[in-house]
């Protein structure tokens, strides 16, 4: 009985000395392996994280913007000024541009509004131009009060009022001497009646407004509170002038 007792207790002895000595053996593989999968999962984080980063090439494919109408060029051109205007701190809410591309004629859906954030196509539709820019085309630009014509380059979205127009939505310019008296101008974003098909079934365009990026009724309000306050506008054209002066893009 004694000699069962000794031996007992000789075991239990032997035992815990060898998990003693194995003991830091043991923690030290844990810890490299629970160091690697943590270093592995950074850099799947990181790299996961990078391929986030909305790219120009990245958002115009994801959207699929060739198959929705624009250009890359005019898509480029748009977002270049966009992270500027970012940078500068005049974007309340980036996770929204709107872009008219108006070397497309008024009968075609030129006027895309996007959301970066969740690589969407919000709304694809009608815009008018000026009267005096041209019919089907706007093809004639300009920065003076009562020219009655389209001003291009980048807006920000501004307030909300009911004017004349019902439901409208105040620009202002920040491209200097492109579009920076729009305000002057009363260019907003409002509803017309005459933005609609039965025009281009018609008379092969759309109606035409004293200057303003005017839409259809159906659409206004849904359009003026998806953009407004602090979004970015880019309105583009084809332009040599504009193209080679504006100071937001050169």
């Amino acid at each position: 009985m004694q000699k069962r007792k000794v031996k007992s207790f000789y075991l239990f002895i032997s035992s815990l000395l060898i998990g003693l000595f194995s003991f830091p053996f043991a923690f030290a593989k844990t810890v490299e392996k629970r160091s690697k999968q943590l270093l592995h999962s950074v850099v799947d984080s990181s790299d996961y994280l990078s391929s986030l980063k909305p790219t120009v090439v990245s958002v115009y494919d994801s959207l699929h913007m060739n198959i929705s109408g624009i250009n890359r060029v005019v898509f480029e051109l748009a977002q270049k000024g966009f992270d500027k205007l970012r940078e500068q701190g005049f974007l309340l809410n980036d996770n929204i541009i709107s872009i008219i591309d108006f070397s497309m004629p008024s009968s075609a859906k030129r006027l895309f509004i996007i959301d970066l954030n969740n690589y969407q196509v919000l709304f694809n539709t009608y815009v008018a131009h000026g009267r005096n820019s041209g019919k089907e085309f706007a093809r004639s630009f300009s920065n003076r009060p009562s020219s009655y014509m389209s001003s291009l380059g980048f807006y920000v979205t501004a307030d909300t009022y009911f004017g004349e127009h019902g439901y409208s939505l105040k620009l202002e310019g920040l491209d200097k001497g492109f579009n920076d008296n729009a305000e002057r101008r009363a260019v907003v974003i409002h509803a017309a009646n005459y933005v609609n098909e039965s025009f281009i079934h018609t008379q092969g365009y759309i109606g035409r407004s004293l200057g303003c990026p005017a839409v259809s009724p159906k659409e206004s309000s849904q359009i003026i509170n998806t953009i407004k306050e602090g979004t970015c506008l880019f309105i583009y054209s084809p332009d040599k002038k504009y193209l080679s002066q504006s100071t937001i893009l050169n």
